[in-house]
């Protein structure tokens, strides 16, 4: 606990034994559920209004912080010298990333991972997309979160891979009727990242959408871990590709897993097309959903 909240509590106890009210020295509730109040009880946070050290705001992402520091409104997902979240009873104390994947879990999920692929960069990653894992019941966000992770470990062979592997196909990935071309070259647009972005088209929109340029530095995506893990969750939460729907809206939609197969791979691995690698697929996300200690859900087929 922060020395400036343990001194004002040991302000209110001494005031309350001056003023000679009965008040019990040890609550037969938790400090930690005596101290939490609902998220929602807090005021949101606005970007530009100034915050006393001690405040208490509500973040986009419906999760509390404190500020640490006087700040003039910045925002507590980046400054986190600035601030530091705050836990309440919709938000949680058992991980205080406020991801519903804790880092024991991940390093479960990922035994055998690439050092790349930090839990710390993906962490960095989710404030580009505040919604992912972060809507619906604490199921649907399990459910998202474990969904997203099973197809990131197909993709990359449990976070092995960091670049496609097959080099012949490299040159391939330049499509030289975009009006930008492939400035950092015929080659530098193959698979890289948790989702293997390739194609100089979506390092272009991925780019655009997360504000990096990616057109011209296709690199940042295997040389940066939140950059990686950024272009996973644009198409997660952006692209439907082969599908109807993205795979995020799968999730919180109740469409189901199957369907986020569908927008990812579907037109090589739906309809009967490689039924072995679907049922990867679905393997890895009824792991990854025993692990975070929920169900799985229906539709886990395409």
């Amino acid at each position: 606990m922060p020395k400036r909240r343990l001194s004002a509590r040991l302000s209110a106890l001494l005031a309350t034994l001056v003023l000679g009210t009965a008040a019990p020295l040890l609550s037969s509730t938790p400090a930690s559920a005596t101290a939490a109040a609902s998220c929602s009880s807090y005021p949101s946070w606005a970007a530009g209004r100034s915050y006393a050290t001690g405040d208490i705001v509500r973040y986009t992402d419906g999760r509390a912080y404190i500020a640490e520091h006087d700040n003039p409104g910045y925002d507590p997902t980046i400054s986190t010298w600035y601030w530091e979240p705050y836990a309440c009873d919709d938000g949680g104390s058992t991980n205080p990333s406020g991801f519903v994947v804790s880092e024991a879990q991940f390093n479960q999920m990922f035994p055998n991972r690439n050092s790349f692929y930090t839990y710390s960069g993906l962490r960095a990653a989710l404030s580009a997309y505040p919604g992912f894992a972060n809507t619906g019941s604490d199921t649907v966000r399990k459910q998202e979160a474990a969904a997203f992770l099973a197809n990131v470990s197909h993709e990359t062979g449990g976070l092995v891979y960091v670049v496609e592997q097959n080099t012949a196909n490299y040159p391939h990935y330049c499509d030289w009727n975009q009006p930008y071309g492939c400035p950092a070259g015929q080659s530098a647009y193959y698979g890289r990242g948790p989702i293997q972005l390739s194609w100089n088209f979506n390092y272009k929109a991925a780019g655009d959408a997360l504000g990096i340029d990616l057109l011209n530095n296709p690199g940042l995506v295997q040389s940066d871990a939140s950059v990686a893990w950024k272009t996973g969750l644009w198409y997660w939460n952006t692209q439907s590709g082969p599908g109807s729907m993205t795979p995020h809206n799968a999730m919180v939609n109740g469409a189901g897993f199957g369907q986020t197969i569908r927008s990812i791979n579907g037109s090589l691995e739906c309809d009967g097309r490689n039924p072995a690698q679907v049922q990867s697929r679905v393997d890895a996300y009824q792991r990854f959903v025993g692990l975070l200690g929920t169900s799985a859900g229906g539709n886990l087929y395409c």
